[in-house]
């Protein structure tokens, strides 16, 4: 709760820090916008002084008004000039900073672990790193330097109002303190309902990309209608939140219309008296007039930076959230893992998704290195979870898994998972090359390496049906890989990494049987001379393992040598060699 409340404020000193880490590697331009900003700070205070110069001078000195009136013109072109300029930059600040931290952020959720991931969903998460961050574009380009303009632009207006008449500067004082002290109570009410907007807009982005996903099953089972009504109940949500946000938005624009109007009424009523009482000349009453207009809308321009940076606040909120998200699996002090294929222990193993629900029991074996473990049992009985705590996609919550002897908490994951080969069922393609999906877009993984690694695991011919090698593009226009094709090609991804643990998590059982008796020959050369564990859907992917190990309700109920277990005529195993596979998966 402490966490969340602090999160909520977001303390000034995170805006700070957020400017200071993606402004500083551009600071030349940020050097030169702010100069650009004075240069037309500047012209802008120096432009009403000419006006109110011609307008005194109307009557008296007529030679000089076309000098000034071309002055005024050329004053106004350089004003426009640097006011474009100034907008370039601050535009290419803004995308580069923005794409930075897009950057940091999407690497922070790659490297967060699997329970962070099972709890957000993609579309959710996209919104995040991408739409959130879109919000501050503006925080990046012109907050920071228009709202340090026009206050300096204020502060201008007010001495030089003071230097004309001190009655006026008074005024215009008032006027701008009374404004900017509306300000802190109207940011409080608007600041929540922006940010109920930004997750109103996440929550459809999640459920888009869940529906999506999910198309043929919606078609398949008539599910439409409750589709458009969840779709519906969303849209509803955002009209709400997003109605709320600019209604209260609205306040400020709303404040300085009226405090606008106020003003401008009582500087003419002022100047109106002293230019009867012979106290202010004609061309000051419009200067005045004018500083009046141009303090207004620098007191608009304030609030309206400060109205978009609530929209920014909540996105900031929601990103520091998602920043300061920690990761529950911690690199360790980089103990270096043995060379060669690596042994696994696992010693009194407990683990659950959920701390009520413990999905492996106090699970104890040894499988020596260089040999395979043929993992069998029913459908929920924690084959995947004993696979994934070996990668470390989750820890154990009691007792240890050692690889090459050594507890795999005491290595850094990009180590670990440098050692392990995983090949699943669902392999996840790219819109990409062949060539692209098989190295993970490494342009030093040679195309002569490619090609071997397919000779090697006697996919030539499989090669040698792609239209176009490895430049054929998947999907998106390309070609469409059938399940088959995708796992010869996840199974070329590992070779290519040359593991020394290799997992194999159901990963012959959407074959077809040709595509089947083909990849038999590849994960043959894939296990020579490696540590494996194969988790199997059918009896005959662990015909050449090593060891069998049947899992029942998250607890060891047999292990042992496959072929002693496959003699044994009172061994679970020897029963399912003769009975086949569905006892155990049912």
């Amino acid at each position: 709760m402490a966490q969340q409340k602090m999160i909520a404020q977001v303390p000034f000193r995170y805006y700070v820090s957020l400017l200071k880490t993606y402004l500083t590697p551009q600071r030349f331009k940020v050097i030169l916008l702010v100069l650009l900003l004075f240069v037309s700070i500047g012209l802008d205070i120096l432009n009403p002084q000419l006006l109110g110069h011609f307008i005194d001078s109307v009557e008296n000195h007529m030679i000089i008004l076309i000098p000034i009136a071309l002055l005024f013109i050329g004053l106004v072109i350089a004003n426009q000039i640097v006011t474009a300029f100034a907008s370039y930059i601050s535009e290419d600040v803004s995308w580069q900073a923005t794409n930075a931290l897009r950057a940091d952020l999407a690497l922070h959720c790659l490297n967060l672990d699997m329970s962070f991931h099972k709890a957000h969903t993609p579309g959710e998460l996209i919104e995040r790193v991408n739409g959130d961050i879109a919000m501050l574009a503006n925080f990046f380009s012109r907050f920071v330097f228009y709202v340090l303009g026009r206050t300096l632009l204020l502060i201008g207006i007010i001495a030089l109002t003071f230097s004309v008449d001190w009655r006026v500067g008074l005024l215009l004082l008032a006027f701008a303190l009374l404004i900017l002290v509306l300000l802190r109570p109207l940011q409080n009410i608007s600041v929540p309902r922006f940010r109920d907007a930004r997750q109103a807009s996440a929550a459809l982005a999640s459920f888009f990309e869940e529906r999506l996903s999910s198309i043929e099953d919606i078609h398949s089972n008539g599910a439409q209608s409750y589709v458009m009504l969840a779709f519906s109940r969303l849209t509803r949500r955002i009209l709400h939140t997003a109605r709320l946000s600019n209604v209260t938005g609205r306040y400020f624009s709303s404040a300085i219309e009226i405090g606008l109007a106020l003003a401008v009424a009582a500087v003419l009523t002022l100047g109106a008296y002293l230019l009867h009482s012979g106290q202010m000349t004609l061309g000051a009453i419009y200067v005045t007039y004018y500083y009046t207009t141009l303090l207004t809308q620098s007191l608009y321009v304030i609030t309206f930076q400060i109205n978009q940076m609530q929209s920014a606040t909540a996105s900031i909120q929601r990103i520091t959230e998602l920043y300061h998200t920690p990761n529950a699996i911690i690199d360790g002090p980089d103990v270096p893992l043995p060379s060669g294929p690596l042994a696994i222990s696992f010693d009194n193993a407990s683990f659950g998704y959920t701390p009520d629900k413990q999905v492996l029991h106090d699970l104890s074996f040894e499988l020596p290195a260089g040999t395979t473990l043929g993992l069998l049992g029913r459908t929920g009985c924690g084959k995947t979870t004993l696979a994934r705590l070996l990668y470390r996609a989750y820890d154990v919550q009691q007792g240890s898994v050692r690889i090459g002897g050594i507890d795999i908490r005491q290595t850094t994951l990009e180590t670990l998972r440098h050692r392990i080969g995983v090949v699943t069922q669902d392999v996840q393609l790219f819109h990409a090359s062949i060539r692209d999906n098989l190295t993970f877009f490494d342009p030093s993984i040679s195309d002569e390496r490619l090609k071997q690694v397919i000779c090697e695991l006697n996919l030539s011919q499989w090669y040698a049906s792609l239209p176009a090698g490895l430049d054929t593009i998947i999907a998106g226009g390309g070609v469409t890989l059938s399940s088959g094709e995708a796992q010869l090609l996840a199974f070329a991804r590992v070779f290519l990494q040359n593991p020394d643990l290799v997992i194999l998590d159901e990963a012959s059982s959407r074959l077809d049987p040709v595509t089947e008796k083909l990849i038999e020959g590849a994960i043959d050369r894939l296990l020579a001379g490696r540590t494996g564990v194969v988790i199997a859907h059918h009896l005959a992917a662990v015909q050449s393992v090593n060891a069998i190990m049947i899992l029942e309700d998250g607890s060891i109920c047999e292990y042992g040598d496959r072929d002693k277990l496959a003699t044994d005529p009172t061994s679970r195993f020897s029963h399912l060699l003769q009975t086949g596979l569905a006892e155990v998966i049912d």
